[in-house]
């Protein structure tokens, strides 16, 4: 988290605050992390399938989250998106507490395409406007369920605004690595269709019909199985140029899907930082996005622009 300068830290307040999802807790205890947690403010974002290898399918998810749902107390809160089908599964399957909604409670007017402005509704009623160096409408939605959750423990929606405005995005969520020669390159963690597509529908918002250069390591277990094989090349469509790296253990083939698709794909990341020394321009946006390290490309590919545009 960019505003701490440390990934963790303690504060001074009885309250505790963790992300966690649904992947299991140790080689020993397969059951879901965020069981243990015994929360009494919940913010449930989204569910999709995940973690192919851990859970069979989505239902074995849903009802890792209806345990997590048992564990609230009937004095707290569950803060969920009425438009998310799998959750609202999870709802039906039993809600013994408090409970607040995106698109119920809550709503949100975008004053802006990218999501770097927005205002604040509850109950139909204006709380305040946001704005922020964030982007994307999923941002939007996690700021809206965020400034509901403050509000749960006592904190004044206008003051939830005002942290908002301070608030810098944590590392590898679309942080700018580097701005050389006006060519802007991103570092992202998204490695599943939806945040592929959500991240990259931000990025459109925001630079409108400047060039966006995409480049994917398909990295997590999922990814690797091919669970998702038949959605991820239509997750880039917001991009003008796809450069996909294949890794040696994937169990299915990323170059025939991306020979179908016209997409470029690489099995060497320095063939990929050639090809996009070769042809960048200024006023282009390249996109990495991988929830790993990706062989140390987004340094070498920074280093590779330094050096064209400094004359060497």
């Amino acid at each position: 988290v960019q505003n701490f300068g440390v990934s963790a830290k303690v504060g001074e307040t009885p309250f505790f605050v963790i992300e966690a999802d649904e992947y299991d807790t140790a080689f020993f205890d397969k059951r879901s992390k965020f069981v243990h947690y015994l929360p009494r403010t919940l913010i449930l974002n989204n569910l999709e399938f995940d973690h192919a290898d851990i859970f069979d399918d989505l239902n074995a998810i849903k009802k890792q989250f209806h345990h997590l749902m048992r564990t609230l107390p009937h004095t707290g809160k569950v803060i969920w998106p009425k438009d998310d089908v799998a959750l609202d599964d999870v709802i039906k399957q039993g809600l013994w507490s408090e409970s607040e909604t995106l698109n119920g409670d809550w709503h949100y007017d975008l004053l802006s395409a990218d999501g770097s402005q927005f205002n604040v509704l509850l109950n139909n009623e204006l709380q305040g406007t946001v704005n922020w160096q964030a982007i994307g409408e999923h941002n939007v939605k996690n700021a809206i369920m965020a400034i509901a959750a403050a509000r749960h423990v006592g904190i004044a929606v206008e003051h939830s605004i005002a942290a908002l405005e301070e608030f810098i995005s944590p590392k590898r969520r679309m942080e700018l690595k580097a701005d050389i020669n006006n060519i802007k390159v991103y570092d992202d963690f998204a490695h599943h269709p939806t945040a592929i597509k959500t991240t990259l529908a931000g990025l459109r918002a925001k630079v409108s019909d400047e060039k966006i250069i995409a480049i994917l390591e398909p990295r997590s277990n999922t990814m690797k199985m091919g669970v998702h094989q038949h959605t991820l090349l239509a997750s880039l469509s917001d991009a003008d140029d796809v450069l996909l790296f294949e890794p040696d253990n994937l169990n299915w083939s990323l170059k025939s899907q991306a020979d179908n698709a016209g997409m470029q794909c690489f099995n060497s990341t320095q063939m990929i930082i050639d090809t996009v020394l070769e042809n960048i321009m200024p006023n282009q946006h390249i996109l990495i996005m991988s929830n790993g390290g990706f062989n140390g490309l987004h340094q070498h590919l920074v280093d590779g622009l330094a050096k064209k545009y400094s004359g060497e």
